[in-house]
């Protein structure tokens, strides 16, 4: 599965994306397994309220199922103007 990581999200964990391996069955889980492998990751998903999801492209849940998904996009909320 991809994972797409923006803003200062992508900042805190130093990548702009990843290609991982996971048995993770919603979003929530990913994020656990993410947080658990180091503390850059513990650092971007410190307050799970200021972060927002993507499965292919479509905005989701934290909760959101992940069978079936290629594409985990993680980004800030977003500020219109």
């Amino acid at each position: 599965m991809q994972i797409l990581y923006f803003a200062w999200i992508r900042e805190r964990i130093g990548l702009p994306k990843e290609q991982v391996q996971t048995s993770a069955a919603t979003v929530q889980e990913l994020v656990r397994e993410l947080v658990a492998r180091e503390e850059r990751y513990a650092l971007a998903f410190s307050d799970l309220s200021a972060v927002r999801v993507a499965l292919d492209q479509e905005l989701s849940e934290m909760d959101a199922p992940l069978a079936g998904v290629r594409e985990v996009a993680f980004f800030p909320p977003m500020t219109g103007g």
